[in-house]
């Protein structure tokens, strides 16, 4: 498992090398405009922060934590997490590494569950947190920080209601309440532990998540981070069998796919000594198998294994109990699925990435070899001339250049045409209009505790979030056919070696928020009666689907200025090299004019530069290469090189 990820922290840093040497040099060769320097960075940027989730869900009493200290944390020789008979785990947590803080645990109260923001909109707030130590030195001490997200707290049923953890017409709630007429909540909201162990320091985050009941009223988890963990273990149990609930949460949160496992644990409530090895056995695999059933899947994808066992085989060294545990199993299968996946989603985008841009510093060197070889032919063709044609020559090149200054001109129209059409595509996609839409959608709901009112709100929030993204569509094609139209027409009237603009979507924007928009509608759409509670739940979801989308809508306006960058930037750095070129031939034949023995030494000078440009197009196709091999390799060429 540690050589597993070290070897794809390997592969990582490889193409990351990759990467850098090919901007270095691109950046020494003058063929780097800003947008590629910044296109560039923003993929070195991407794979530094590449990160590896394995979130772990269940009801309580399953498992959870002690399977996550199996797995991961055996090898510190004692339990990190706590784990216990009964609810340990009480808020979401992450377990991850960054190096910008200490070993410490962050915790977020309950009470923001009160606000209209959701966890991920105080994930870069340093004030909303409170921040306990980590003392590494002390194991204890330790143990006893991280019982912190076992804590829980009784407050009145009014206070429950506001954080939407309480709903008076579900007939459960009542027997909850204590002799004093109090609610039991966690103390904390969410919490994340910063902990330098070898495995995190790779790159893996680990979410452990509280019982089912807080998938429902938890939105971070239904909306962000359950669906995009690599991996999602859903772990049940083997004493208990798979329940009304586990099936409901199978089905609306986690749902057969890539990365999606289920674990059934505690088999060794099945070791009877007083049945053969067969028997147990075979009690074992009916269990997987009506797990499978129930669930919808092949019993390959369901692992049994004693956690509690692993754990203590692992710590003590008991390597017939480890096996028994079945552990490896899972590890490995783990292990074996969750990393190609994410390197073939890496693949897939650097390669995507890196033909784009080889593809326009290519074009702009074969555009300097060409003027380079136009002039030397005019250069030999000078040879043993008189004045007379060499002063036409010069005619000749002035008339070109007069030519060319003049679609300069019509550029300039061009560029005020896409500097008017950019500003239109910012007024649809910009954060100014998608705050607007929230704060009316927010008013709406406010007016309105019916359900079709906030159905209403909540339906014209997204009507107008996906007008805004049609509209801006419909903008960056109008642009993208505009720079086509001058890409030809340059290409056509000056010979310039241009490649088409490359193309801009906001699909994968659209399929994300349709993605949020999906899950809440399966998590509220078939209510046909609100309470109070469920309505401070519904606009608690809605809060986080509103985080998604100006995320997504973030990431928009940020992919779309570096198009717009960089969809300019190749013309202008041909137009730039062929002013220069025509200004170079018009200089070399002026002086030929008035001194034809320099003749020579001009050809002898621009065949070394179309010499150098040669060299310089085999150096850059071979760091293109050397990217692709980066991205290519597999874990024995790692091994064999280290």
């Amino acid at each position: 498992m540690v050589r597993d990820l070290e070897q794809y922290a390997q592969w990582r840093q490889g193409v990351m090398s990759a990467v850098a040497n090919y901007r270095d040099w691109v950046v020494q060769a003058d063929l780097a405009d800003a947008s590629t320097e910044q296109r560039l960075a923003r993929t070195l940027s991407k794979l530094a922060d590449d990160k590896l989730s394995v979130a772990f869900v269940a009801e309580f009493s399953r498992g959870k934590s002690e399977l996550i200290n199996s797995i991961f944390f055996a090898d510190f020789g004692q339990r990190i997490l706590p784990s216990a008979a009964g609810r340990t785990t009480m808020c979401p947590t992450e377990l991850m590494y960054d190096p910008a803080y200490p070993a410490c645990i962050r915790l977020l109260p309950i009470e923001t569950r009160a606000e209209n923001l959701s966890t991920s909109d105080y994930r870069d707030d340093p004030h909303a947190w409170h921040v306990l130590p980590l003392n590494l030195d002390s194991a204890e001490q330790m143990q006893e920080t991280f019982k912190q997200v076992s804590l829980t707290r009784h407050v009145p049923v009014e206070e429950a209601k506001r954080y939407g953890l309480y709903d008076e017409n579900d007939p459960d709630m009542p027997v909850t309440l204590d002799n004093d007429g109090l609610v039991e909540i966690s103390q904390w909201r969410h919490a994340i532990i910063n902990f330098p162990h070898p495995l995190l320091k790779q790159g893996l985050v680990i979410l452990d998540t509280p019982g089912l009941n807080a998938i429902g009223t938890e939105p971070e988890l239904t909306l962000n981070l359950i669906p995009h963990a690599h991996a999602v273990l859903f772990i049940l149990a083997a004493d208990t069998g798979v329940t009304k609930s586990d099936i409901e949460v199978w089905r609306t949160h986690i749902g057969n796919g890539a990365g999606r496992m289920v674990v059934l644990n505690k088999i060794d409530s099945m070791w009877d000594p007083l049945k053969t090895e067969e028997e147990i056995e075979a009690e074992i695999a009916r269990q997987r198998e009506h797990a499978a059933h129930m669930l919808g899947l092949d019993s390959r994808q369901v692992f049994p294994v004693s956690a509690q066992k692993a754990l203590v085989g692992k710590i003590t060294g008991d390597h017939e109990l480890v096996h028994k545990s079945r552990m490896k199993q899972l590890e490995s299968a783990l292990f074996n699925e969750m990393i190609p996946a994410r390197k073939d989603i890496i693949r897939r985008r650097l390669g995507d990435e890196l033909q784009t841009l080889s593809g326009s510093q290519y074009a702009s060197l074969s555009a300097k070899t060409r003027g380079i070889v136009e002039q030397l032919l005019e250069l030999k063709g000078l040879r043993g001339k008189n004045q007379t044609v060499i002063a036409h020559m010069a005619r000749r090149v002035e008339a070109e250049k007069k030519e060319f200054d003049e679609s300069l001109f019509k550029l300039q129209a061009t560029r005020a045409v896409f500097t008017r059409l950019s500003t239109e595509l910012y007024s649809s996609l910009g954060m100014d209009v998608l705050r607007d839409s929230l704060v009316k959608a927010r008013a709406g709901m406010q007016s309105s505790r019916f359900t079709t009112g906030l159905r209403d709100a909540i339906g014209t929030y997204f009507d107008t979030i996906h007008a805004n993204l049609d509209e801006s569509q419909r903008k960056v094609d109008e642009i993208r056919n505009m720079m086509e139209t001058m890409y030809k027409k340059f290409s056509a009237e000056h010979g310039l070696s241009l490649a088409m603009p490359m193309a801009f979507s906001l699909a994968k924007y659209r399929d994300e928020i349709n993605e949020a928009h999906s899950i809440y509608e399966k998590q509220f759409g078939t209510a046909t009666m609100l309470t109070t509670s469920r309505v401070v739940l519904m606009e608690r979801f809605f809060d986080s689907v509103a985080s998604s989308v100006k995320r997504c809508f973030k990431a928009a306006n940020a992919d779309a200025d570096a198009w717009l960058k960089v969809i300019m930037a190749p013309l202008e750095a041909q137009i730039r090299q062929h002013k220069e070129q025509l200004k170079h031939r018009q200089a070399s034949i002026a002086r030929i004019h008035d001194a034809t023995d320099t003749l020579e030494q001009k050809i002898e000078a621009f065949e070394a530069t179309q010499a150098e440009l040669e060299a310089q197009k085999a150096k850059l196709a071979a760091l293109a290469a050397a990217i692709n091999e980066a991205i290519a390799a597999e874990p024995v060429v790692l091994e064999a090189a280290a």
